[in-house]
């Protein structure tokens, strides 16, 4: 049989993976089946490498042969709800305790299936996110920040890997009510943040957070100096935040960027294609993202 890839679309935006990838042979509710190798898909929550389709006679059978390829499995269950769950429930429990922000994602292979019929799964042994189909959830602060905004910052900075360490500067531009340098300013640097409206007072109060009350978009980065991190989640037409990240990128002030892409109204995958195009870049549709993408670019 040839290679083939599914992708898991992130909830809701089957139609912008499905737009992303070409078209796909196959689609089994938000799953979608194409030949080849995997490509890049920013609207996937996950991606299976190397489905493999296998017949199954029962319950048992199905769940003996899924640990026969691996030890944990996530579920995805469009249809076929009931037979899927009791399937899973004889293979070993993934853990869906919320990540406590800091530590690290789990690092343990964690395989995907599905079923197709009755009397046929797809199983995946390996795939790209070690969430159950990357629906990643944290122990929240319901009291400091004042959004639930914070929640994609974690989210991408967990994926990437990487985080501010101290004695490094970051940059949130765009930034009001502050959701977003109430949880940098938590994880230990200073944080400039930039917004022409002012920061919820909680925030404002915080003396590691120096607020300049400017546009963002008329910000020249040769005034505000080298900064190791910039950061947006600023709300804006997609094109326009490029233009503000090709001014930094060229000034060569900045290290490492995390910036939300947020569409208004039709998704600007042209756009999208421009920014996964800068080099180091990675552009991918996180848990905690709506009509939006996360793209981040570390040295």
């Amino acid at each position: 049989m040839s290679s083939r890839t599914a992708y898991l679309a992130a909830a809701g935006f089957a139609e912008e993976l499905d737009h992303e990838l070409g078209g796909a042979d196959t689609r089994h509710g938000r799953l979608l089946i194409a030949p080849g190798p995997p490509r890049p898909a920013a609207w996937a929550a996950n991606v299976w490498f190397d489905p493999q389709q296998i017949p199954i006679g029962s319950i048992s059978d199905a769940a003996s042969k899924l640990r026969a390829l691996q030890r944990n499995w996530a579920v995805y269950a469009p249809r076929l709800y009931r037979r899927a769950t009791l399937i899973q429930e004889q293979l070993p429990r993934v853990s869906a305790k919320p990540l406590v922000f800091g530590t690290s994602p789990p690092r343990a292979p964690l395989g995907s299936w599905t079923l197709l019929d009755p009397g046929t799964m797809l199983a995946a042994p390996r795939c790209t996110n070690p969430f159950p189909n990357g629906e990643v959830h944290f122990v929240e602060d319901r009291s400091g920040p004042p959004s639930r905004a914070y929640l994609k910052l974690w989210e991408a900075l967990s994926l990437i890997g990487r985080r501010p360490g101290p004695g490094e500067t970051c940059l949130d531009l765009g930034s009001s009510p502050g959701g977003w340098s109430w949880a940098l300013q938590q994880i230990g640097p200073p944080v400039i943040s930039v917004d022409k409206a002012p920061l919820a007072p909680e925030i404002a109060r915080i003396p590691s957070v120096e607020h300049r009350q400017e546009s963002a978009f008329a910000l020249d980065p040769h005034t505000v100096g080298p900064v190791d991190w910039l950061f947006s989640d600023i709300v804006c037409y997609p094109a326009r935040l490029l233009a503000l990240v090709e001014r930094w990128l060229a000034a060569g002030t900045c290290r490492n960027f995390v910036c939300t892409i947020k569409f208004q109204g039709p998704t600007d995958h042209e756009t999208a294609r421009r920014f996964a195009a800068i080099p180091r870049s990675e552009l991918r549709h996180l848990f905690h993202n709506k009509h939006e993408l996360t793209w981040s670019k570390i040295e």
